[in-house]
């Protein structure tokens, strides 16, 4: 973080900028913003000028925004209506106190759910600056802010300002105090400051600032004259970019003795990987003074697809090396230049099969074999595919024949080089001795091959899942390859649902689905899911691996194959008892709702299954399953509609004999129609891969 004097210092400029509707600095009133009355009330601190929620809160002192304060360790602030259709930036000005967690949400009208901005869950001494941006909206919306102080003693949540602005996050003329949520990443002894503002710049002449063309205003600046080693560096770090974005990044900069320091932008990702955008080269003017108030503009183009900060990084070599100054950061949605190419699509290497190949194809070799295309009907004895568990895989496997052995390669499609890709697939091996030439992944240059995974997990036939992050120098493709030397090493090889992103998984791994509202695979709990204690017999059971019953309940998760799901266990229930699980209430919509889930009723003595809505105590049945369905995770799909508040019930009801379990996994809860109708599951023995 900047130093407090340099934020102090700053603040003495007057703030220029536009602020929308919904910017609040709490001085004497909360600007529209009122405390949901269904949580704990936030606070208006009169003599702080700001709003907290507390862990042990009281009524002695000051006012409360909203109704009736209830005991929750939860505050939800809601903004009044904002009707911005442009892209604009929002800044929270906050601190967390002992623990706790902050989280910024965007609710639309008419929508169950809120769209996730930012959260923390980090403490801090001091008041913390965070930026996210809000995409063009064509709809009216809320921003919601979620408190929750922690259960120690002192803990609190609170907000002192809320700032919304036109333009990106990345943007930034350093005119006010908080500097646009840029950082200074602290060197002992080169670090970025603020200049202008009418002050001499240390040892040196004092600088005209672009934004103004005068010495009042500001800009960020770094100079040599403390460093002491050689390859002193100093980094000015922007805010971390919430959603995906690309388009041209502008600024201004001055340099003096280029020779002595090296001037770069750097993308850096949330592992801390970094990427070069540009480098500065050689100057026509070789000395600062004669470059005095003579900005230089540079224009790069930026390309993230996930979040990433924009580093300013300046390397000195001694004491000598210069200055460099930046400022009037700015961003466009056009490229710098009409040739740059637009971000790839890398969602044209991803097929889970159902409609054919998508752009995967085979080279038929001497000793090949080809991968096949194929369905299996829901039955007992046989897995189906991922996808819907009724649906189409790939399979590569020996066949009685003349052939001992064979080789089967299947290729993805062409993949641009310099940019890094996870890949991502479910695979199920059966009868292998599972050798590491069962299943193999290469990435296909012109320079040749290189193996990029083998498969070390065996599967006991059920579907796992994997992932693998490659970067690519030049335009490469991925060729999926399963190797059999003799028929006796040889049974299948399955694969599945395979899709592509940019960037490395480690990154898309912290955007799980169920960190989203309405989402859940069980992987970290129940995502808010509760038991029904009234009207069940028993609970649902949070398991990872096979039921402790043969002959019932699944072998694995459906996400996974490893991680975790909710079955019903039959063994120590009663036939007719039942588990009951509720969800959160949730909003009414103006539109249809789609409701997807994974569902597994395997077991001769199976009960049933149904999904049921609850309204103001109303019971609606919305789906349901009855008697043994299938060994593998079956997809289910429900379209309702609900325009008051309600709550989704998942209920299991045990059959006649123990072998009755039954498992959820992977709950969906979307607004919108579904976008397909649900593959209906009908039991049977036999498929068409035998």
């Amino acid at each position: 973080m900047l130093p407090f004097y340099l934020l102090t210092f700053a603040a003495t400029i007057q703030a220029h900028n536009q602020l929308l509707p919904g910017s609040c600095n709490f001085e004497s009133n909360t600007c529209g913003y009122t405390s949901d009355a269904d949580f704990t009330s936030w606070t208006l601190h009169k003599d702080g000028r700001f709003v907290a929620v507390d862990a042990d809160m009281t009524d002695d002192q000051d006012d409360e925004i909203g109704a009736d304060t209830q005991r929750e360790t939860t505050g939800v602030l809601l903004s009044p209506a904002l009707e911005q259709g442009e892209w604009s930036c929002l800044r929270l000005v906050y601190q967390i106190s002992g623990t706790g967690s902050l989280e910024v949400l965007q609710r639309t009208e008419g929508r169950s759910f809120d769209r996730p901005l930012w959260s923390s869950q980090v403490p801090s001494d001091s008041w913390v600056i965070s930026s996210m941006d809000l995409q063009n909206n064509t709809e009216p919306y809320r921003v919601v802010i979620e408190g929750k102080p922690g259960q120690s003693a002192g803990s609190s949540v609170a907000i002192f300002e809320i700032h919304i602005s036109p333009g990106y996050c990345l943007e930034c003329d350093f005119e006010e105090s908080h500097l646009c949520g840029y950082t200074n990443q602290w060197n002992a002894n080169v670090n970025w400051y603020v200049g202008g503002g009418g002050v001499q710049l240390l040892h040196n002449d004092m600088l005209t600032d672009h934004t103004y063309n005068n010495r009042t205003g500001h800009f960020m600046y770094v100079d040599s004259v403390y460093a002491k080693t050689f390859k002193e560096v100093a980094k000015l770090v922007s805010p971390l970019t919430t959603v995906p974005m690309s388009g041209c990044l502008s600024f201004q900069y001055q340099r003096s003795e280029e020779r002595g320091n090296l001037f770069s932008v750097f993308t850096r990702d949330r592992l801390g990987q970094y990427q070069e955008l540009w480098r500065a080269g050689p100057e026509i003017q070789s000395d600062w003074s004669r470059t005095l108030g003579e900005w230089i503009p540079v224009q790069v183009d930026l390309k993230a697809p996930y979040s990433v900060q924009v580093v300013f990084e300046v390397a000195f070599n001694s004491p000598r090396g210069g200055r460099v100054a930046v400022d009037d950061i700015s961003f466009s949605s056009e490229f710098c230049s009409t040739d740059t190419e637009p971000t790839f699509d890398p969602s044209i290497a991803s097929c889970d099969f159902e409609s054919g190949f998508c752009q995967y194809t085979q080279e038929q070799e001497v000793m090949g074999s080809s991968w096949r295309r194929v369905s299996v009907k829901p039955n007992i004895f046989r897995n189906g595919d991922h996808t819907t568990g009724a649906g189409s895989f790939l399979l590569a496997h020996s066949r009685l024949g003349p052939r001992s052995g064979y080789v089967s390669r299947v290729i993805g499609p062409t993949l641009p080089g310099n940019m890094k890709y996870c890949l991502k697939f479910y695979f199920s091996l059966r009868g292998f001795n599972q050798t590491e030439q069962a299943l193999a992944v290469y990435l296909q240059q012109s320079s040749g091959q290189e193996k990029i995974w083998t498969q070390g997990e065996k599967s006991r036939g059920i579907w796992i899942a994997t992932d693998v992050t490659f970067q690519t120098s030049q335009p490469a493709k991925v060729v999926f390859v399963s190797t059999c030397r003799n028929f006796w090493d040889c049974g299948s090889v399955a694969l599945d649902d395979i899709s592509m992103s940019l960037g490395d998984c480690e990154l898309a791994a912290g955007l799980l689905t169920s960190s989203l509202p309405g989402h859940c695979d069980f992987e970290a709990g129940l995502c808010g899911y509760i038991q029904d204690k009234k009207h069940d017999a028993a609970d649902w059971e949070w398991r990872r691996g096979p039921t402790p019953t043969s002959y019932t309940g699944p072998r694995g998760d459906h996400t996974t194959g490893l991680g975790y799901y909710l079955h019903m266990e039959a063994s120590p229930m009663l036939p007719g008892q039942s588990v009951r699980l509720l969800s959160r209430p949730l909003r009414g919509s103006r539109g249809p709702q789609c409701l997807r889930f994974y569902f597994h009723m395997y077991g001769s003595g199976t009960g049933q299954l149904s999904v049921h809505l609850d309204k103001d105590g109303e019971d609606v049945l919305l789906w349901q399953r009855s008697g043994e369905q299938s060994i593998a995770w079956l997809r289910a799909t429900v379209e309702y509609q609900s325009d008051s508040q309600h709550q989704i019930v998942f209920e299991a009801t045990r059959g006649l004999s123990v072998r009755s379990d039954i498992a959820i996994d992977d709950i969906i809860l979307e607004g919108g129609p579904c976008p397909e109708a649900e593959i209906s599951a009908t039991v049977g023995t036999s498929n068409e891969i035998e």
